[in-house]
């Protein structure tokens, strides 16, 4: 059995930047709410759905990630309204999120561009008892069963079609440190911000018949945080991460796809490594329900002992309105 405090030091070891926005999707094209808040209401219709994600399958503690979107637009069509729910859990931390989004869009032709707030709470939480501590007397677990809860707002652009998107969301602006006040140490867990950068297209292979859809989604930890008066958020050991995806979609019903995980610095200075190839598939039924699965092979040496990550999801589309449209939506 796999100990789980090699997961807590694979995330603790540079600094713990540990939340919400750190849980990755191979499936995040499903998942846009939870780090753009801009994309409320983007579909034109009410949208709802469920995704759940187990990393590194077969170590004891693993991340595990749950999230509940929903949103729409209002009857005002400029406003989109959205909710999220992210529980996030590895080894003994836990950290669980609840957000509300509002956007505001304005038309340009037949682009859009979206302007999106949200605000919400943070709760994160450890329990160090469950590890096997090689040193008992370590400040860093001084508090045994740390608890936080966090007010946080957010921020994105999104500009879209048709065809194309474009965005960029600040899902947390806020920057907390998650230990004692008065523990005078150096950082081990702190929640530092994201920044995530997205973009696709739906290019007609043969018509409506067969569509080629990529996508690019870039993570940035604390992009900006050189400028930080706080001296202890200057100094950011998490790398540039980056998701290419490559998918077609079938008669509007089938989508399959194929993309690859990295971290910028893998390619630039060999400070990191290739992360995984990941493979899914979704599906849509006639009456708006989709459901969708991913495999990722880890490309690290964790494939080994991890066996792989796997995410499910499902969802549903009160699409009575696109079925009237002249143009499918293909986002």
């Amino acid at each position: 059995m796999r100990k789980i405090y090699i997961l807590v030091i694979l995330f603790f070891c540079c600094g713990m930047s540990y939340g919400q926005q750190d849980a990755m999707f191979t499936k995040y094209m499903f998942n846009s709410l939870s780090y753009n808040p801009a994309y409320a209401g983007s579909k034109d219709h009410m949208a709802i759905s469920l995704l759940h994600r187990t990393q590194w399958w077969g170590i004891e503690g693993g991340p595990s990630t749950q999230t509940f979107s929903i949103h729409s637009p209002l009857r005002n069509e400029r406003v989109g309204l959205g909710f999220t729910a992210v529980n996030d859990a590895i080894g003994p931390t836990n950290t669980l999120t609840a957000n509300v989004s509002y956007a505001y869009r304005i038309p340009f032709g037949k682009y859009r561009l979206s302007v999106g707030v949200q605000g919400g709470i943070l709760n994160w939480r450890a329990d160090w008892s469950k590890l096997s501590l090689e040193n008992v007397a370590d400040d860093a677990f001084s508090e045994m069963s740390p608890n936080y809860l966090n007010p946080n707002f957010g921020a994105g652009i999104y500009f879209y079609s048709d065809k194309m998107y474009l965005g960029l969301g600040v899902p947390h602006l806020i920057e907390y440190d998650l230990r004692e006040e008065n523990i005078n140490s150096p950082q081990w867990a702190k929640q530092y911000r994201h920044y995530f950068f997205s973009a696709g297209a739906a290019i007609p292979v043969r018509g409506d018949a067969v569509i080629f859809k990529p996508s690019l989604l870039v993570k940035s930890v604390g992009l900006l945080s050189s400028f930080n008066k706080d001296e202890a958020y200057q100094n950011i050991g998490a790398p540039t991460e980056f998701d290419i995806d490559m998918s077609f979609m079938f008669y509007q019903t089938l989508w399959v796809g194929v993309s690859f995980r990295s971290a910028v610095e893998a390619i630039t200075d060999d400070s990191s490594s290739f992360d995984s190839v990941d493979f899914w598939a979704a599906y849509y039924l006639s009456n708006g329900l989709r459901i969708g699965a991913a495999y990722d092979y880890t490309l690290t040496r964790l494939q080994t002992p991890a066996q792989g990550s796997f995410e499910v999801m499902l969802s549903y589309e009160f699409d009575y309105i696109t079925k009237q449209a002249v143009t499918p939506r293909y986002f």
